[in-house]
């Protein structure tokens, strides 16, 4: 059985727009931000409480990275 590492779930210093919570999405998955951006863009349209909430969750919740 084969084990791959992911880098820990922290909040980007490089990839960030406002708090770094999709770079650092996309640096644990391993896939652009761009998708991450689109998905809460997407969960934005029915009126905004839905995308937004979930983002400020993550934003509380996962750590800024040390770099």
């Amino acid at each position: 059985m084969t084990s791959t590492t992911h880098n820990p779930l922290r909040r980007s210093q490089h990839n960030r727009l406002v708090a770094g919570v999709c770079g650092g999405l996309a640096e644990f998955f391993g896939v652009s931000a761009f998708w991450f951006r689109l998905a809460f863009l997407i969960a934005l349209i029915p009126g905004g409480v839905p995308g937004l909430l979930v983002y400020l969750l993550f934003w509380l919740m996962i750590p800024k990275a040390n770099d």
